[in-house]
């Protein structure tokens, strides 16, 4: 079953016009994608592997930071708080963020590990031929996890969201987060948790958490094939994980949502699929602005699915501005 929608586009412009009066903060772990792309016109000799020719490179700042320029694109204000190195991909994070109009007060240097970075190879026609990661994900301990608590509480003081980007790459620790919901339980402030499994039992008293459902399907050991099924895994998810709801993204099967007020499921509203590469992402920071909004959780559900809708059908990482959102959201508004 999938239900009908209930906002209008009238809502929904309502809503996506407070966005730039609305803070987002987003703890996590932060990322480099560096992009080495180049023309393929042969195979090695030394193995059976293309060879690039290298035309140019490109930067973007990834996992926490997606979540970030995502709220950045919507019109909101954001926050970062994850950790770096002491190398050149840390200098090279800050600028493509302060390029993105986030701040750089909620960095924390870590000497011991590398800027996480994702360094992947792309043909001129947007095929991977390979990626190197450079990472230590070891959990942040000690001094290193202090100074991400007081950075996070420092922020939370004017913040209308938090979204915690998990990646387990070592930024997300149990006392972070549980530091996290008791600041912004004080401010009756939601807290939204792009989730790992491995983690699950960190997400205490989240406002809600959003898995895929291959996580959703981990984490309850049932299978999701319809929309009944679903809704048991979201129960099943939401007394593992003790959050207060929880937002299943579906693929081509759209999303379900359930929390105390109830289920809704959203057929996808995506026209075509061309790399699903940071859509929950966006799917989250379109939540929370929606959340910061006013938006109850069905709403600002539906407007998630709808910026997910639009990210699909573009290479990479990618973002949706306000008037797009509205734009599609007026154009499928019958399919949310």
């Amino acid at each position: 079953m999938t239900l009908s929608p209930t906002l209008s586009p009238e809502r929904a412009r309502t809503l996506v016009a407070r966005f730039h009066s609305k803070s987002v903060l987003v703890v996590g772990d932060l990322m480099l994608d560096q992009f080495i792309i180049g023309r393929v016109s042969r195979i090695s000799p030394e193995a059976p592997v293309p060879v690039v020719e290298h035309d140019h490179d490109e930067y973007r700042v990834g996992g926490a930071g997606n979540v970030a320029h995502n709220v950045r694109a919507l019109g909101g204000r954001v926050e970062l708080v994850g950790l770096i190195g002491r190398d050149e991909a840390a200098g090279r994070l800050r600028g493509e963020m302060l390029l993105n109009g986030m701040g750089v007060d909620g960095l924390v240097v870590d000497p011991a590990r590398p800027t996480t970075t994702k360094q992947r190879i792309v043909t001129t026609r947007n095929q991977q031929v390979a990626r190197v990661d450079f990472e230590n994900d070891a959990e942040a301990a000690g001094d290193i996890e202090r100074a991400l608590i007081d950075r996070a509480r420092h922020a939370l003081a004017h913040a209308d969201a938090v979204v915690v980007s998990d990646y387990l790459k070592g930024a997300v620790t149990r006392t972070l987060v549980a530091a996290i919901v008791e600041g912004a339980r004080d401010r009756s402030v939601p807290v939204l948790v792009d989730p790992k499994i491995p983690h699950i039992d960190y997400y205490a008293g989240a406002t809600v958490v959003t898995p895929n459902h291959h996580e959703a399907e981990t984490a309850t050991h049932m299978r999701i094939r319809n929309d009944d099924d679903a809704k048991r895994a979201a129960k099943i998810f939401i007394d593992r994980a003790r959050c207060a709801g929880v937002l299943i993204t579906r693929g081509e099967h759209g999303m379900s949502m359930l929390d105390a007020a109830g289920e809704a499921h959203y057929a996808t509203v995506a026209r075509e699929v061309a790399d699903v590469t940071g859509a929950g992402d966006t799917v989250i920071a379109t939540l929370a602005l929606g959340l910061a909004a006013g938006a109850a959780l069905p709403e600002a559900a539906q407007l998630a699915n709808h910026a997910a809708g639009i990210v699909v059908g573009r290479f990479g990482p990618a973002t949706v501005s306000p008037a797009e959102l509205l734009s599609e959201f007026a154009d499928q508004g019958t399919h949310a």
